[in-house]
């Protein structure tokens, strides 16, 4: 098979973005960005077939043109597993060999807990981690993460992959800690209000408890959320927030709230190293297809030719980051001296109006690249609004910049022809 045109992804001053992450305060994350799309991007199944007797005459080659357009020459770390759309069936199969990772002294080697490991963010984080040949342990009880989103490294001699609830204490020697766990999408830290309080609380002071106890450095993952419906615009770091306490909301943005108190009571009572991450809306591949949040429901239903639904009049804005800064974002917060909360997040905004018809755009390209025929153009349609939605949300990164060096990278545009590939892979592949 004859090699297809790479195609090249642009960070925001036009330069070609060919590795991510970076090495900074004594921490080396910086990791090809071929390898990491090759844990993701690529549809899991790669072959496929409706003769389950002719498995060994398959070819793959025509499946993998498009994919190869962004991966080249990571085959070989590939899975194999077959999928047969007749039956709806799947064959998995291992991996035939692990992605390399780098071979780090043990001085240099650290052990990495991260909670929440098999979720969207968790997942991607986990992959850096992996990659820069650190001992990662990952922590999930499953309930909006899945193991899928890590199993290309179950078996690997640095990985290990733990069913546990944060809400029970936990006990392992680390280094770090990335406190992730925490359902983050309102349908799902809706699902249960009290469960999603006690997974803010109880996860976050157990964690606290065994990083104060092996003394290793603790992230937690906050949230814009804490700025409920700002008054303030755009939000820095000082701004104390505009929450609603008994709203449907209140179970995450309280949670995230007391889970900070909870954090820096430890630092100043105990001592404990501790980092807080406010994390902005964040998109990416891994991002569960139906948890509700704007970007998945407009990618999925632009693919499936559905109209794309606008809450409210579409004038109310967001500002969207690539889950690849984020991570950079989280690597060099945790390594840095940075104690104070520190947004994350990017401050190109849209309006939810003007972001469904760069999605709907994106998506078409797409499949005029892969071939697609449309059966129409679908149609953006306005719904009423959900109470307590934010109407403005805008991080202002100043500090991020100062004390970490760090900004994000990736353009909204070049960030969502990746999401909108890896999802339309998964629906070829029959898991979505």
């Amino acid at each position: 098979m004859s090699h297809s045109p790479q195609i090249a992804t642009l960070d925001k001053d036009g330069k070609e973005i060919t590795t991510v992450g970076f090495n900074r305060f004594g921490f080396d994350s910086e990791v090809p960005l071929d390898v990491l799309r090759s844990l993701y991007l690529r549809s899991h199944y790669t072959l496929s077939t409706n003769n389950v007797n002719d498995v060994n005459d398959l070819d793959s080659g025509a499946l993998d043109h498009q994919h190869a357009k962004f991966l080249q020459t990571h085959a070989a770390y590939q899975s194999k597993s077959i999928y047969h759309p007749d039956i709806q069936s799947i064959s998995y199969t291992t991996l035939s060999r692990f992605p390399p990772v780098k071979l780090l002294p043990p001085n240099v080697r650290k052990r990495i807990l991260v909670t929440g490991g098999a979720g969207f963010v968790g997942s991607h984080l986990v992959d850096r981690l992996m990659l820069l040949g650190h001992e990662v342990t990952v922590l999930d009880n499953f309930f909006t993460g899945s193991k899928t989103t890590v199993s290309h490294w179950i078996g690997h001699p640095n990985f290990e992959m733990v069913r546990h609830d944060v809400v029970e204490p936990f006990m392992i020697e680390c280094d770090q800690i990335y406190h992730l766990a925490c359902p983050a999408s309102p349908p799902h830290y809706q699902a249960n209000a009290v469960k999603t309080i006690k997974t803010s609380f109880m996860g976050t002071l157990n964690m606290l408890g065994l990083a104060k106890r092996t003394k290793a450095r603790f992230l937690i993952s906050s949230t814009s959320e804490v700025y409920g419906d700002p008054e303030v615009h755009p939000q820095t770091e000082d701004y104390w927030g505009h929450v609603n306490p008994i709203g449907p909301r209140a179970c995450y943005d309280e949670g995230k709230r007391v889970a900070e108190t909870l954090t820096y009571g430890f630092q100043r009572q105990d001592g404990v190293d501790v980092r807080v991450a406010r994390i902005f809306n964040t998109y990416g591949p891994r991002m569960n297809p139906f948890d509700g949040r704007v970007v998945s429901n407009f990618i999925m239903q632009a693919l499936k030719g559905e109209d794309m639904t606008v809450y409210g009049d579409g004038k109310q804005t967001r500002s969207f980051q690539y889950v690849h800064d984020l991570i950079d974002g989280l690597i060099a917060l945790m390594n840095s001296d940075e104690t104070r909360p520190v947004n994350i997040g990017n401050g190109d905004e849209f309006t939810i109006g003007e972001f469904a018809e760069l999605v709907r755009e994106i998506v078409e390209k797409v499949q005029d690249q892969d071939g697609d025929v449309r059966a129409r153009r679908v149609n953006i349609v306005y719904r009423d609004m959900p109470t307590d939605d934010p109407q403005k949300r805008r991080p202002d990164t100043t500090r991020a910049k100062e004390s970490l060096g760090w900004q994000p990278r990736w353009t909204v545009r070049m960030g969502l022809e990746e999401m909108v590939r890896y999802y339309k892979a998964k629906m070829a592949e029959g898991s979505i």
